[in-house]
């Protein structure tokens, strides 16, 4: 059996975090009201963009106001997970609260867009400390039926943050102006800060503490290449353009060199041997996988939604309200069945909904009404609230409290760069199947069109070769619809119509394929039993899970 050792400070670490501590209910209202503000940012700028834009110019640099914070935030999850474990989840914590309190505060004192995407990166560094560090104290403080139960709060609370977002953000921007989408982070981001720092208590170092400053440097350098060659190959670059290869060469070497550091670091940021273990490698594939179908399709809804079934750009940010109603209804639910299905159960019942639901995305045609497509997403929906909490809480269960923010914040951390994942490869899947239908069907009417509609028959070839999804997104709105001349609508709206639904079945199909791995991979995970919090701390050794 595997050993799983033991970081130098892990007696304090458990006296810091022991489930008697004082003040219970001030740390958790902390914590909720952390996680409801940091989760909402990312829903609340994107509302404010076209202001920003319109005042700053910039267009194309709009895009860096969102890759900024998903690269900063991502990186340092890992880092911040260890340096939790290392020195304590408090400091860690309010670090991560105070840099993104006085980030959103320069976010809305920028004057110009390089500044606003400078500061929104500094932004992604608190809210990639923020996010773990609240699943990280709950599992220092609950155990098994009660860890469940809250982190599946937690998970509604981020659910309901995509829901109310845009809303929130657009009423904002109307009452005042953009800047205070930032500006509102303040005050909630303070009281945050006074009742966790009050609530939760120091962490007193026992020995010297070692970082992994060799680690941290060749991670950060492979992560974001890793993120900016698929943000960008395909894109702004091809994927065969030096820029692109020679990010993903740069990556290669980085990461290959991190993970040479790591198998001989003392305190590694991600310590290679986890690797090695059963319980670690296959619920973190799990949550790869999912995170490439999940958040690789379910981008392409809204634009079904707009495109196929005729809701207005104005009222996408609505699109997924269904799906995520029903994703909070499940994180909450999930932590009272777990204990009476147990973990691999219910992680294979969630991952086969979460099938059934792109199989019925993938049957999606021309004729498909809002009501049918809403009811496939509740489907969809439920499956990832099933899913989604007990993937950390499974981690949890089966490794010791010296180092539950490694392994906690691996867990976000895969299912994030998943994510990135799956939206570059179904992007691309998406855009390719596209490209071959429309020089197939609707170039050879493009090219029939009048002598003075030459420009737009020029830019909808240059958009057919580049970018399909913005042809889609311009052409098949209602607004561009009501404005479009009669023959267009005739003859190109029915190709448009064809071509954005076969690709998109094929978005979906592959979708599907990503879901049912993680699927068949929960078959390999072990017994992992949810202890009760009243039973005694188990020993290192039964903590330790059996290794491959």
């Amino acid at each position: 059996m595997e050993n799983i050792q033991k970081s130098t400070s892990t007696d304090s670490i458990e006296a810091e975090t022991a489930p008697e501590l004082k003040n219970r209910g001030l740390l958790l209202t902390g914590l909720i009201i952390a996680m409801l503000f940091g989760a909402l940012d990312g829903t609340i700028v994107g509302t404010a963009m076209p202001r920003i834009v319109g005042e700053f110019g910039g267009l194309g640099l709009m895009a860096w106001l969102t890759t900024a914070y998903m690269l900063t935030s991502t990186v340092v999850v890992p880092i911040a997970g260890k340096l939790a474990d290392l020195i304590g989840r408090r400091v860690i914590y309010v670090t991560g609260l105070v840099i993104f309190i006085g980030a959103s505060a320069l976010c809305g004192m920028s004057q110009n867009m390089t500044e606003l995407i400078l500061f929104r990166g500094l932004q992604g560094l608190g809210g990639g400390i923020m996010m773990p560090m609240a699943m990280i104290i709950i599992g220092d403080l609950f155990t098994g039926k009660q860890r469940a139960k809250w982190q599946g709060v937690f998970g509604a609370i981020f659910g309901l943050s995509s829901v109310i977002g845009p809303q929130v953000g657009g009423w904002i921007v109307d009452a005042w102006n953009w800047r205070w989408v930032f500006y509102i982070n303040l005050p909630v981001g303070i009281l945050a800060v006074i009742l966790i720092a009050f609530a939760l208590p120091k962490h007193k170092a026992t020995g010297k503490v070692k970082f992994d400053i060799p680690g941290i440097v060749t991670m950060i350098v492979g992560v974001v290449s890793l993120l900016l060659a698929l943000t960008f190959g395909g894109k702004d670059f091809a994927w065969s353009s030096w820029q692109i290869i020679g990010m993903i060469a740069l990556a290669v070497v980085s990461l290959v060199s991190f993970v040479i550091i790591e198998s001989k670091a003392q305190e590694p940021i991600l310590p290679v041997r986890l690797f090695k273990n059963r319980t670690f490698s296959t619920i973190n594939g799990i949550g790869f996988l999912m995170s490439v179908g999940m958040f690789g399709a379910i981008m392409f809804v809204p634009l079904f939604m707009q495109g196929i079934v005729g809701i207005s750009a104005s009222a996408s940010g609505t699109v997924m309200t269904p799906l995520m109603l029903t994703m909070i209804a499940a994180s909450v639910v999930s932590g009272q069945f777990i204990h009476k299905i147990g973990i691999k159960r219910q992680m294979l019942v969630g991952m086969v909904i979460m099938a059934a639901g792109f199989y019925l995305l993938s049957t999606m045609g021309i004729d498909t009404t809002k009501l049918i497509a809403s009811s496939y997403m509740l489907v969809l929906g439920l499956g990832m609230g099933l899913v989604m909490p007990i993937l950390t809480l499974a981690l949890q269960e089966s490794f010791p409290k010296s180092e539950l923010g490694v392994v906690t914040s691996s867990s976000q951390f895969f299912r994030q760069i998943g994510g990135t994942f799956g939206m570059t490869i179904l992007g691309a899947i998406m855009n390719h199947k596209s490209t071959v239908l429309l020089e197939q069907n609707l170039l050879p009417v493009v090219k029939q069109l009048p002598a003075e509609a030459s420009e737009l028959a020029n830019q909808m070839t240059g958009m057919v070769h580049t970018n399909p999804q913005s042809l889609y997104s311009s052409l098949l709105s209602p607004e561009a619809l009501a404005k479009m001349p009669k023959e267009f609508v005739e003859h190109m709206l029915p190709i448009l119509k064809n071509a954005l639904v076969t690709s998109l079945h094929q978005v979906f199909i592959v979708g599907l394929v990503f879901v049912l791995l993680g699927a068949v991979l929960t078959l390999f995970v072990g017994n992992i039993k949810v202890s009760d919090r009243k039973s005694k701390p188990k020993d290192e050794k039964e903590l330790s899970p059996n290794p491959a």
